[in-house]
């Protein structure tokens, strides 16, 4: 059964989830305070609706609670955001994500009940610095402050060695979760798993314990 998604506000950040789900196939509802917002929506999500969500009656209106999942993605208006979210929690949302401005919004996100907190224009400054300083690596994706997982690609020092001969996990303390190679894919690799040159490795663990891999085996 289809998942059934809504997105409240629809600035870069929302609308950019919203054009994801609708590809996806999901039943997604888009909802705006900007009537002109909504009709740029009208022909992306499965509804488009012009409404105030700090509004009670609104929510309970749209029927909001039946949702699977509720993504607060308003702009730079911190209290609607917050009075949003409440709301959804008062009325029993199921699940809801919420797009945070800065510390102080997340602190207060976390203390009203949002199941998750994204921040993404520090994430993704996070992720384009990270690319930016190694040549080596592809992607970056923060899974929490201190913890990522990284797609890095095999150079000469690692070519030819082995999981096991590298002992990353005892001398790095992370993972290879899963090699690309080509088009294949090798879920949890075994020890004894030769890797080549231009591997791509993806690897789990502490960022302090992923950048001394970087600074050892890769600069």
């Amino acid at each position: 059964m289809k998942k059934e998604f809504a997105v409240i506000g629809l600035g870069r950040f929302g609308g950019s989830i919203c054009r994801a789900l609708s590809e996806e196939g999901m039943e997604v509802m888009a909802i705006d305070t900007d009537e002109d917002k909504v009709n740029e929506f009208a022909n992306v999500a499965s509804h488009a609706v012009v409404g105030d969500t700090t509004d009670e009656t609104v929510l309970k209106s749209l029927g909001i609670r039946n949702f699977d999942h509720v993504i607060v993605a308003i702009g730079d208006n911190i209290q609607a955001s917050i009075l949003t979210t409440l709301m959804l929690k008062e009325l029993g949302v199921k699940h809801i994500t919420v797009k945070a401005q800065n510390d102080y919004h997340e602190k207060v996100l976390s203390k009203i009940g949002a199941d998750q907190i994204v921040h993404p224009e520090r994430d993704m400054g996070r992720r384009i610095a990270h690319n930016i300083i190694s040549n080596n690596v592809l992607d970056y994706l923060e899974l929490s402050d201190e913890h990522s997982i990284v797609e890095i690609v095999a150079n000469d020092r690692l070519d030819g060695n082995s999981i096991i001969d590298l002992d990353i996990r005892a001398l790095y303390g992370i993972n290879i979760v899963a090699m690309k190679r080509d088009k294949d894919i090798i879920v949890s690799p075994q020890a004894n798993e030769i890797i080549k040159k231009n591997d791509i490795l993806i690897v789990i663990g502490a960022d302090t314990d992923i950048s001394r891999f970087e600074k050892r085996l890769l600069g």
